[in-house]
């Protein structure tokens, strides 16, 4: 089972409560790195925090969360060690881990429903990286 640290901004606080109540019923270990209130924050500071964590604990995935996803996905991505990809269907959540071995999940609180984000973070958990060559390759090059 893999540890899991989820972090959002101020417009991803409701959704960030929501998937932390579905991972810790399905037996994940969630950490919660905030924020935890509906007042501004500035999101490169989440992702940060997050980045740190994930470097300390490689073998942890991660989740971000802000009103679209676009700036917690350029704030973490700065990070060589990182590979967050924005979820915005099934086949992307899937295909993130499969081919680029994403570590991190990064959501849209305000692009879908908690419902769809919930399906994409699942897609996204249940996949693995393919373990190709060629996909191997091409994570090398990145970092």
């Amino acid at each position: 089972m893999k540890n899991i640290v989820i972090g959002s901004d101020h417009a991803g606080v409701e959704l960030k409560s929501f998937l932390k109540d579905f991972l810790q019923s399905a037996g994940y270990s969630v950490s919660d790195i905030g924020t935890f209130s509906k007042e501004s924050c500035d999101y490169p500071d989440v992702a940060q925090t997050l980045a740190n964590n994930i470097k300390e604990n490689p073998n942890n995935l991660g989740i971000l969360i802000c009103g679209t996803g676009i700036g917690m996905s350029i704030a973490v991505n700065r990070f060589n060690f990182i590979r967050g990809a924005v979820l915005y269907n099934n086949e992307v959540a899937k295909l993130a881990r499969e081919h680029n071995d994403a570590n991190v999940a990064i959501l849209g609180a305000r692009m879908f429903s908690k419902d769809e984000n919930l399906e994409f973070l699942k897609t996204f958990l249940s996949s693995d990286f393919s373990n190709e060559e060629r996909h191997k390759k091409r994570i090398t090059k990145l970092s």
